[in-house]
């Protein structure tokens, strides 16, 4: 799944899927996610990378999305789980690319009362970080393996624990 969040102004991204269940919830209907056109975005330079970079992707039909609700509705897990997005990543000022495809990965995602969320990724996940982030971007990262991040109410991700292999995606593009 490719989860994007909002960043002065532009899209900040992640490919995130979502989280942990306490008793007592209930599950809302799985139903597998529809293709959607391709959507492209850039990030300006500073953000994802060094340079601007421009994401496009595609596909993310074989994915299966569950939301975890409590007793009062509110939402309080997602696990989304499948072959995710295709995407092709391009550095805009030397239109240098990479196309990454559509693996497997899961996603956990918890959602706490306070509004803050924790994510763990499994899989094959590409995690752009910002500069306000922590650690502090501009990166862009193909992890395979796990991540654990925090999501604060104003969209900062915190990075709690990485393991597996990683692959700086901007340097690749440079």
């Amino acid at each position: 799944m490719f989860q994007q969040r909002t960043g002065k102004g532009v899209s900040k991204a992640s490919w995130a899927v979502s989280a942990a269940l306490a008793a007592g919830l209930a599950l809302t209907t799985a139903a597998p996610a529809a293709a959607a056109p391709p959507q492209t975005f850039v990030l300006p330079a500073g953000q994802a990378c060094s340079f601007a970079l421009q994401v496009v992707q595609s596909g993310g039909a074989h994915r299966v999305d569950k939301k975890f609700r409590d007793q009062n509705g509110n939402l309080v897990r997602v696990l989304s789980a499948g072959k995710g997005f295709r995407l092709t990543i391009t550095n805009t000022e030397t239109g240098r690319s990479l196309t990454l495809p559509a693996n497997g990965s899961v996603a956990h995602t918890t959602v706490h009362p306070d509004g803050t969320s924790t994510v763990t990724l499994t899989g094959h996940n590409v995690l752009i970080l910002f500069p306000e982030d922590v650690p502090a971007g501009p990166t862009t990262t193909l992890h395979v393996g796990r991540v654990v991040f925090t999501i604060a109410v104003n969209g900062v991700f915190t990075v709690q624990s990485v393991s597996g292999r990683r692959t700086d995606l901007c340097a690749q593009l440079a």
